[in-house]
């Protein structure tokens, strides 16, 4: 659902969770310009590919009864088609929102990404690794994508990004002023969307992109 307005330049926050992410594109006096729900792979494809064909061509949860065998050559090589989808799926979605909102959007804000061993093997091998290389795929995709559009990319912390967002509206409640904007375009608008808007919120006022990864 986007609102046309000139003027400036927008800004998008995302709240990501699995190969879906909720995006909410805001301008630069707040208001909602565009909320939207994406999804960055092809049906048929897994989710989550490190998490669990990862897992199980190494061993892992060998007895859960979902996993299945498969060898670690064919899992990385199944992990690069997805990747590969999500690549392809952030660059259509961003495409997407740029030409449904009227003003150009300058800036986009995104969870921040640990560190993480290099290579596909390496991720699946490492315990914690394998916990997190699935979602911080998915915002690599996004943040790749969006900076081949020349946007600006933020990360943020779940853990501050509210402070950060009360920080730049100077005192005024966030909590009242993410209602509000709720109330503006009316449903849904869910905890992830009044992230997602909170996100944007917090680096309007930056200067410079903040490091994405750790």
């Amino acid at each position: 659902m986007a609102r046309r307005r000139t003027g400036g330049t927008a800004t998008v926050g995302v709240v990501e969770h699995s190969n879906l992410a909720v995006l909410v594109t805001l301008a630069p006096d707040g208001a909602v310009l565009d909320r939207r729900e994406i999804e960055l792979t092809d049906r048929g494809l897994p989710t989550h590919p490190y998490h669990h064909e990862g897992s199980w061509s190494v061993g892992r949860y060998r007895n859960s009864p979902w996993a299945r065998e498969i060898s670690l050559s064919e899992a990385v090589a199944l992990i690069a088609r997805v990747q590969a989808s999500a690549a392809r799926g952030a660059r259509e979605n961003l495409e997407t929102l740029a030409a449904s909102v009227s003003m150009p959007i300058a800036r986009i804000a995104i969870r921040a990404c640990p560190s993480l061993p290099p290579t596909p093997e390496e991720r699946i091998a490492d315990n914690r690794a394998q916990t997190l290389a699935d979602s911080v795929m998915y915002r690599e995709a996004i943040v790749a994508a969006a900076e081949a559009r020349g946007w600006a990319v933020y990360g943020y912390e779940r853990e501050r990004v509210f402070r950060d967002a009360a920080a730049v509206l100077g005192g005024v409640d966030v909590g009242k002023a993410l209602s509000a904007m709720g109330r503006s375009i009316g449903p849904p608008w869910q905890a992830r969307h009044k992230m997602a808007a909170a996100a944007a919120l917090a680096v309007m006022t930056s200067l410079s992109p903040r490091r994405i990864g750790g």
